[in-house]
């Protein structure tokens, strides 16, 4: 063997020995322990053993298997509830949540980490209602400026050729957060020129204008219906009657603008997760819940679930990976 294959196995040897507790001497392996084969070791001078320590799920203290939180974290984008999954996984309804928010805060860190320079082409902008803990008319005056209750808007930015979620944002529906949300778009997105679609949300001009004036054609579509029959259901909604379609900034083709595709991503939303779903007692209670379960939905979206009109995940189509990922990958991928 040459001398660089020597001092590369010397190397990689060095990374699996342990050092005693006690007496601070090099461990020899002893074996494997248990069904998971678990590496024991070997103290030769003071003669004790112990076990390699093992790697838990989003490097925390979780005391779970790993195949239970990666049950507990399906039932949870397939669109179970919180007790359901409990009963399901035959967990804790509080160890449900724990691990949803140390999938949600990791789903997070990734995302902002993997998605950055994305080409785009047709960028559609929608927001979707929900709320959390109460309703905004359900609030005392006490609670009128509380904003981690009542109304909150799931901003999504959607790529239409690729299905790709670019970038999302919970917020209020005000100029505020319709900054921020542009803000991370424009952290995601390359510097090329491409179509941003919207509907007719007034922040939207100025903040596509500001942060988005070098790389943005920016169109409104508006569609209009007429009043739904008398006598139909409250939810019912009216005949489609038309769209109109102005160009707001720069030169966006208006035959290919259009928001149908963010609206239908919308309704998956409210489909795979629970708590955006109507009419039912799964709404959130805590913003924080809500904001992990939007982040482990997105990247379910774009890693790991296949798209029927592409054959391959959203992430891959946008060339972001090479495989579809499994949910025990992102346990250990820092």
């Amino acid at each position: 063997m040459t001398p660089a294959v020597i001092l590369a196995l010397c190397s990689e040897e060095s990374k699996v020995k342990m050092t005693c507790h006690s007496c601070r001497a090099q461990m020899v392996k002893a074996g494997f322990y248990g069904r998971n084969r678990v590496q024991r070791w070997k103290c030769q001078q003071c003669g004790k053993r112990l076990s390699e320590p093992p790697q838990r799920p989003f490097n925390s203290d979780v005391r779970l298997p790993s195949e239970k939180v990666a049950m507990i974290l399906h039932c949870l984008v397939e669109g179970n509830s919180v007790r359901s999954t409990s009963r399901l996984c035959d967990v804790e309804k509080r160890t449900v949540l724990t691990i949803l928010k140390l999938a949600g805060e990791h789903c997070e860190r990734f995302m902002e980490r993997t998605l950055r320079s994305v080409p785009v082409r047709d960028l559609q902008l929608d927001e979707c209602w929900s709320y959390v803990f109460k309703k905004e008319g359900h609030k005392h005056p006490a609670e009128a400026k509380e904003t981690s209750i009542g109304d909150q808007y799931t901003y999504i930015a959607f790529e239409r050729n690729s299905k790709l979620v670019v970038a999302w944002h919970l917020g209020r529906r005000d100029r505020q957060n319709t900054e921020q949300f542009i803000e991370k778009v424009r952290s995601a997105t390359t510097d090329q020129r491409f179509d941003v679609s919207t509907d007719a949300f007034i922040p939207y001009n100025d903040a596509i204008n500001i942060r988005l004036w070098d790389r943005a054609n920016h169109s409104i579509v508006i569609k209009v219906y007429d009043k739904p029959e008398e006598g139909r259901e409250r939810y019912s909604p009216g005949n489609f009657v038309t769209v109109e379609k102005s160009v707001q900034h720069g030169m966006p083709d208006l035959e290919r603008a259009c928001t149908s595709h963010v609206e239908r991503k919308n309704g998956s939303l409210r489909q795979w997760c629970r708590r955006l779903t109507r009419l039912t007692y799964a709404f959130s209670k805590k913003k924080e819940n809500l904001r992990a379960a939007l982040a482990l939905h997105f990247w379910y979206y774009n890693f790991a679930r296949i798209h029927s009109a592409l054959r391959v995940t959203p992430a891959m189509e946008s060339h972001l990976t090479d495989h579809v990922w499994r949910i025990e990958e992102l346990f250990s991928h820092s």
